[in-house]
């Protein structure tokens, strides 16, 4: 038995590996879409991939903690979906949304647990996605307005919130919307399904 559970991810193990995609995702669609400056990014190499991360220290404190209740929430299986919005600093209008469901997997409908799965069969999956954000500029719109964005993270209901905490409105585009579905990414623990959807007309 011990040979056969070796390389089975822990409910620890896949919450690091979730929580780690989630910061070098939204570290990616920052520096993708250009809420800030390209020269506050350096290059870090993850997955496989050149990974651009910002050097912004507020910005990385800021994560930091959004993170870090994340990782708490997600090893109570609280956690739902991950939201990060992009919003015009003008009008707060909600420009692009970026949508990460997280679904806790149960064993297999005939009781068996599910085959195991490598961290390196893992990050081939994430970098499959990875590609496609870094790709996303093909298709979506040029934001030509300043932005600014909001981490949302739905939860169970009853959750333990930190003050510093609050509940907010769920970031949908009013008009105009359209949604393109990323590839997904599963652990033995968690699945995360992708998606972005945006504002087709901003001037509409």
């Amino acid at each position: 038995m011990a040979t056969s559970q070796a390389h089975k991810i822990t409910l620890k193990g896949s919450t690091q590996l979730v929580v780690e995609f989630f910061e070098y995702s939204i570290h990616s669609i920052l520096f993708q879409r250009g809420l800030y400056p390209p020269e506050d990014f350096k290059m870090a190499k993850k997955y496989g991939l050149n990974m651009m991360v910002s050097t912004d220290d507020s910005l990385q404190t800021y994560l930091k903690q959004v993170m870090s209740q994340l990782e708490a929430w997600m090893m109570e299986g609280k956690v739902k979906r991950l939201v990060l919005a992009v919003l015009s600093k003008a009008t707060r209008d909600v420009l692009e949304r970026w949508q990460f469901d997280i679904q806790v997997l149960k064993e297999t409908p005939d009781g068996e647990s599910r085959p195991a799965k490598s961290e390196k069969e893992v990050h081939t999956e994430i970098q499959a996605i990875i590609r496609q954000i870094t790709a996303s500029v093909t298709f979506l719109p040029i934001l030509e307005e300043a932005c600014t964005f909001n981490i949302l993270v739905y939860t169970d209901h009853d959750a333990q919130v930190p003050t510093s905490w609050h509940d907010a409105d769920p970031h949908y585009i009013q008009k105009n919307e359209e949604q393109v579905r990323l590839r997904s990414f599963s652990t033995n623990v968690h699945k995360v399904e992708a998606m972005v959807a945006y504002r087709l007309d901003q001037d509409i």
